[in-house]
């Protein structure tokens, strides 16, 4: 199979979740040179040997294709994962600036949900750069604090399988893996786009979930962590320039009244506008 190599800027990794086929899965989506959004899904991310991780507005080549079993426009799967080759990181000097080139330069920016709502009926999109014109709220609420124990049995036993072709590396990550813990929270953001129309939409990007683990290691309680989590989202947060990165489920999508989720956002600091040459 002759497949190009495509050159990646990673932008959402989404928190990880359960998986019977592939154990643990994280959903990634980024945007191609030409500014054209792909999402690469699934990747067993924690599984990938530590010279293959790659982070968040960090470049990648990969070989992709067409992941025949998702309908959504923008859905590839990785070839090989061995074959991934890690590039430049694109850092936030001078306030953002070549993140800001790139993202707000080279990807369409929506401002309508309907709008959204109707190309992902349509199977046009299913991913998309979005900015809301006000926050009015951050919610929170508890939800199923344990993965499912029978799912759990299952993908510890399957990861504990010897593969025949396993390297001596391979073998000791699945000996010392642990699956990832369960957010017993939900976070939402409530807000308006350009029309006054007022949504609800579930935040599902990696960064929040790490951000609740490391403000209880740092907190007396849940309570008290959780407040942390509040003030970064509602205070420090909307202080910035933020946009948000949307995504549809493959299960909901052009089937849910709005199947978009917040997968990601994009905070630079407030600056003056900035004209793109494009």
């Amino acid at each position: 199979m002759n497949v190009e190599k495509t050159r990646v800027l990673i932008l959402v990794k989404t928190y990880p979740t359960l998986s019977k086929k592939y154990s643990e899965l994280v959903c990634t989506a980024g945007m191609k040179e030409d500014g054209s959004w792909v999402r690469i899904y699934p990747v067993p991310f924690r599984f990938l040997e530590y010279g293959k991780r790659y982070k968040k507005y960090q470049w990648i080549e990969v070989k992709l294709m067409r992941n025949s079993s998702d309908p959504r426009p923008e859905s590839y799967k990785i070839v090989n994962v061995n074959d991934i080759k890690l590039l430049d990181i694109i850092d936030t000097k001078d306030k953002w600036r070549k993140r800001r080139e790139l993202v707000l330069g080279k990807l369409k920016i929506y401002y309508s949900i309907e709008e959204l709502i109707k190309k992902a009926k349509n199977f046009e999109l299913s991913l998309a750069l979005f900015k809301p014109k006000s926050i009015d709220d951050f919610i929170i609420e508890s939800t199923e604090r344990e993965w499912d124990k029978e799912l759990i049995r299952k993908i510890e036993n399957n990861i504990k399988q010897p593969g025949l072709f396993d390297s001596e590396e391979e073998k000791l990550a699945k000996e010392t893996f642990r699956l990832v813990r369960k957010l017993p929270y939900k976070f939402f953001y409530k807000f308006q786009d350009e029309t006054g129309k007022q949504c609800r939409l579930m935040i599902e990007d990696w960064e929040i979930g790490q951000l609740f683990w490391n403000c209880l290691e740092n907190s007396k309680n849940e309570k008290e962590a959780l407040e942390k989590v509040r003030q970064k989202y509602m205070v420090e947060l909307t202080k910035k320039d933020l946009y948000f990165f949307l995504g549809t489920t493959k299960k909901f999508h052009g089937i849910a009244k709005n199947p978009f989720l917040i997968i990601g956002l994009f905070y630079p600091p407030k600056t003056e506008p900035m004209l793109f040459d494009l």
